[in-house]
């Protein structure tokens, strides 16, 4: 992506290729989620790599490409369905996929990751914690704090958005 940016033609259309089939999947698999019709993915996957193309320069290099794609994929199914007159409600555990990062294993990662969510508060680092890093589910980090789902929420949507404002205020 980054050599497509810069105008490399052949490595844009590399790029297209490799990621046009996770695309795929990952439109049929938001189909299945948000109980859209399978044919529904084909046409997500064309808007998605319309978008892509439109908007290519919003890609931030410093972050992976993953979750970009995969938010843009499951916002242009989204704008698919209520163009179709469906009503939909994401849940917050839908968003966290869009943050993650790819899997490095590398040891300065996991050292970035715990200095940022040193700057987060009781509950808001264990929420964080429990939910984007072990993969656990509202309920069941609700359970475990003594906390309502809605409050993990709350404090998981006011976390994210502390984070980001951190992220921010570090990649100056």
């Amino acid at each position: 992506m980054r050599r497509a940016i810069d105008g490399d033609a052949d490595a844009y259309r590399r790029l297209l290729t490799a990621i046009t089939p996770r695309l795929r999947a990952m439109a049929r698999r938001r189909c299945d989620q948000f109980g859209a019709p399978p044919s529904e993915a084909e046409d997500v996957v064309q808007e998605v790599l319309l978008a892509i193309h439109l908007k290519r320069g919003t890609w931030d290099p410093a972050r992976p490409l993953g979750p970009w794609l995969s938010a843009i994929t499951r916002n242009k199914l989204i704008d698919s369905l209520r163009r179709r007159g469906r009503v939909v409600n994401a849940p917050v555990e839908d968003l966290i996929e869009t943050l993650e990062a790819e899997e490095t294993g590398a040891i300065t990662d996991r050292l970035d990751v715990e200095r940022v969510l040193g700057g987060l508060r009781d509950p808001q680092r264990d929420i964080v914690r429990s939910i984007s890093l072990e993969g656990r589910g509202v309920r069941e980090t609700a359970e475990r704090l003594g906390m309502s789902d809605g409050a993990v929420r709350v404090a998981l949507h006011r976390a994210l958005k502390a984070l980001a404002a951190i992220y921010g205020r570090e990649s100056r």
